[in-house]
């Protein structure tokens, strides 16, 4: 079957962030999903699931273990296993970004208590 945004799953989740579902399963998550300007979602990190994250359009921060990334439409950015991290949109545009995670992270989230 072919997926797309139309014919996927979708949830919403953060501050009126929109994901949809493009695969998932026992081994691996494929999710579009899309952040309004000025949301960011919580610190966190995956015990097993590696990320991959690829920015579709605009440009996201990323912080990664107290490091911060601008990676920007058409970029790429990888995020290993009990690495704290979070997806932040600072600009005044919405961004749209592909999230992969091997094995999904559905239930392997962990929040970071500040």
């Amino acid at each position: 079957m072919i997926h797309s945004k139309e014919n996927s799953q979708h949830y919403i989740w953060g501050d009126q962030c929109d994901s949809w579902i493009l695969k998932n399963t026992q081994n691996l998550s494929v999710k579009q999903e899309k952040m309004p300007a000025g949301t960011s979602e919580k610190l966190h990190f995956h015990k097993v699931a590696e990320q991959f994250f690829y920015i579709l359009k605009g440009e996201a921060v990323f912080f990664i273990n107290e490091e911060r990334f601008w990676v920007k439409q058409n970029e790429s950015i990888s995020i290993a296993p009990e690495s704290k991290h979070l997806i932040s949109n600072e600009s005044a545009e919405e961004i749209e970004f592909l999230v992969i995670s091997s094995p999904p992270a559905d239930h392997d989230r962990i929040e970071v208590k500040e």
